[in-house]
């Protein structure tokens, strides 16, 4: 009986050590036909200069009144001279934006000899409002935001803004320069496999980096949630492809 009992153990173990060593042959199969210790990988990168083909300009005029009354009056006077300034430098109606007025009291306050406040005055109301104008016209409206001397000269209280560029065709731009950087990480797989006397398998890995704009010849640092220059007019767009391959 015990060596009955013996004869079994010794075929419960043998045929235990050949599946063992069938999972481990297949594993390893595995591991050699899928990447021979992680493949190879490469970072594939594209760029792209480009001009804006549209410019957002912002500007702002204040206006003061001894009532809300007279602020309004002043305020309205000097948006017409704007809106005529930019008429006559062709810039439609359609591209122009007034935005809501805000007004403010002014108080001057006066105080006692020991200099605490003992009242306070109403002198006042000063009002504010922004106008923007948006035009595929980069050069026109480029030209207006660096010149606002006739409306200074017309008494209008005038702050000029910096103009903000922008590109209408982005997405195509972007979708350009994800193919151009696959292409590029994949040639460099192709060159370290061909190096190494491997011959690439299937693709085990993307991924995508961050879409950058920046100004164009300049040493701006790029950013890990990615970079949106609209400060300048000629840019940059830069992309990233990292890619990861079996080996055979």
């Amino acid at each position: 009986m015990k060596e009955y009992k013996g004869i079994i153990i010794a075929l419960i173990a043998g045929i235990s050590a050949i599946i063992c060593i069938c999972i481990i042959s297949v594993n390893l199969i595995s591991y050699k036909e899928t990447s021979r210790g992680g493949g190879l990988s490469a970072t594939g990168s594209s760029s792209c200069d480009f001009e804006a083909d549209l410019i957002v300009w912002r500007g702002s005029f204040t206006a003061y009144g001894i009532t809300t009354q007279d602020a309004y009056a002043v305020i309205k006077g000097d948006a017409e001279i704007i809106k005529k300034y930019l008429t006559d430098n062709g810039v439609s109606e359609e591209e122009m934006i007034f935005g809501p007025i805000d007004i403010s009291q002014r108080w001057r306050s006066e105080y006692n000899e020991d200099g605490y406040e003992t009242n306070r005055i109403l002198e006042g109301y000063d009002l504010y409002q922004q106008i923007t104008v948006t035009s595929s016209d980069v050069d026109k409206v480029d030209n207006i935001s660096r010149d606002i001397t006739q409306l200074i000269e017309s008494n209008v209280e005038f702050t000029s803004g910096a103009p903000e560029y922008y590109y209408t065709k982005l997405d195509e731009l972007k979708l350009q320069l994800i193919e151009e950087a696959t292409e590029n990480a994949k040639a460099r797989i192709d060159i370290m496999a061909e190096g190494t006397g491997g011959k690439v398998g299937k693709l085990l890995e993307a991924n995508l980096g961050v879409f950058q704009i920046t100004a164009q010849n300049t040493n701006a640092e790029y950013s890990y949630s990615g970079a949106f220059d609209t400060s300048s007019r000629n840019k940059t767009a830069s992309i990233t492809v990292k890619l990861n391959y079996a080996v055979e």
